[in-house]
């Protein structure tokens, strides 16, 4: 197990061992600092209702894996649940490294009396999660996960199944785009009528767009698989980061009858510039070509897409989509991922796919019963 600050940096370090910008070219290195941030249990608002134990497996001396056991108390209290999570997942293809992992956590688990593990989390549904299981020959957006193909066979033969597909669903700028007659009939019936309206986030008045989005986040998340509510210092911890990060032409919060209903929030893909950072470091290099790409960025990450449940139908998701596309070609964005999608979250999915949106990579949370442990004697 990993607990003093140099056995953190290692946990931290492993991708950096295992992968390579020659045999791993769509790899985009994270931003160590993320990773810590992530990780950190003292200065996180997420572990004030969680705990974590860092497993790091190795062969010869030297790194060769590495594994998360997560206890989410505020999942299970709100779903009344017994789950237990990993998260944090990297391997050698060796089903043999793997399931000394998997075992780990397992353990860890256990001895909290949990009877489910499922993951990857990193460390919960409102970071990054998700395996790859489709796409692997594109670069990833920023902040999703990209890894080889073997990671699903380790978990298939680590006695792991299916829980749930999360969906990257890609918009490519078409200038000659027309959505469908009866939308557009729709959404301009609707903004006449001013009962719809949309407004750019202003990051100028940060506390006040915060707020908002804390309201409707966790409403409009709520009956999500696997949704946890996001306390108001959790969500302003991931949200000072954000601010900077924002892509300000595209993120906004939509107004029904002059209350807020919903917000989109997108950012410059920032891994345009970060798979040049090979060293994952923010400074001083990391930074600079965040902000050389931020001046005049090409595709976007749609990170969060909410409406609240009262104002929730196939009609105003499709409104969203189509302000969003709207304002790229606008500002000749030339293409954004909406990640990470439920696959069978309907309402939302099937009007993308309706306005053009195609299916680009696939990610899978898996889950597998934990093993009572033990008794002694």
């Amino acid at each position: 197990a990993a607990v003093t600050p140099a056995d953190l940096r290692l946990f931290v370090d492993v991708p950096w061992r295992l992968y390579n910008a020659k045999d791993h070219p769509q790899w985009v290195p994270p931003l160590r600092e993320s990773v810590y941030d992530a990780l950190d249990d003292r200065k996180n608002p997420f572990y004030h209702e969680a705990a974590r134990a860092l497993f790091v497996a190795f062969r010869g001396g030297a790194p060769v894996g590495r594994i998360a056991a997560i206890e989410n108390r505020a999942h299970n209290k709100f779903n009344e649940d017994r789950a237990g999570f990993w998260g944090f997942f990297e391997s050698v293809n060796d089903q043999a490294v793997a399931d000394a992992l998997f075992d780990a956590a397992e353990r860890w688990l256990a001895a909290r009396g949990l009877e489910t593990m499922r993951g990857p989390f990193n460390p919960s549904t409102n970071y990054e999660c998700g395996l790859l299981v489709d796409g692997f020959e594109h670069r990833p957006t920023f902040m999703t996960a990209w890894n080889p193909p073997w990671y699903d066979t380790l978990c298939t033969r680590a006695r792991m199944s299916k829980a749930k597909d999360l969906l990257g669903l890609w918009f490519a700028n078409r200038p000659d785009f027309e959505p469908p007659e009866l939308l557009v009939r729709h959404a301009e019936r609707a903004v006449k009528k001013g009962r719809i309206t949309f407004r750019t986030i202003d990051p100028g008045k940060f506390q006040r767009e915060v707020a908002l989005c804390w309201d409707i986040y966790n409403n409009a998340w709520e009956k999500n698989w696997g949704f946890i509510p996001m306390g108001e210092a959790e969500f302003h911890h991931m949200a000072k980061d954000m601010k900077h990060l924002a892509w300000k032409d595209l993120s906004f919060i939509a107004y029904v009858d002059g209350e807020p209903a919903g917000f989109m929030f997108v950012v410059p893909d920032y891994n345009d510039a970060l798979i040049h950072n090979r060293g994952g470091r923010l400074f001083p290099l990391g930074l600079a070509r965040m902000l050389w790409y931020k001046r005049k960025p090409k595709y976007a990450r749609v990170m969060a897409l909410g409406v609240k449940d009262k104002f929730r139908s196939r009609t105003i998701l499709a409104l969203f989509t189509h302000e969003i596309m709207r304002r790229g070609v606008a500002i000749n964005a030339q293409g954004a991922e909406a990640s990470w999608l439920l696959e069978d979250n309907h309402l939302i999915v099937k009007p993308m796919r309706a306005l053009g949106a195609t299916d680009r990579m696939r990610w899978r949370l898996y889950e597998r019963d934990v093993r009572a442990p033990a008794r002694p004697g």
